[in-house]
């Protein structure tokens, strides 16, 4: 038989974990609501950026991008938006 006081004070534990838990999840809650209108006006500027990638260059401006693309380690994908972590 299990002592009382011994699954009462790991319950009592395990409710204060989530109670933190909790506490963390809301203030993280907050922190989303103040930050989704920023992320909304950010689609719209990454919307313009793409489209701007996507018109034709002069060929000598792409002549002069051409070693700057050679140093980049990554190639990157036309169309794509990048994703922050």
């Amino acid at each position: 038989m299990k002592d009382i006081h011994e699954v009462l004070r790991r319950k009592q534990a395990k409710y204060a974990q989530l109670g933190k838990q909790i506490e963390m999840l809301q203030q993280a809650a907050e922190k989303l609501r103040e930050v989704a209108p920023l992320l909304a006006e950010n689609d719209d500027d990454d919307s313009t950026i793409l489209t701007e990638l996507d018109e034709p260059t002069p060929v000598s401006a792409k002549a002069a991008a051409a070693p700057a693309q050679a140093q980049s380690a990554k190639p990157v994908a036309r169309g794509v938006a990048p994703r922050w972590p």
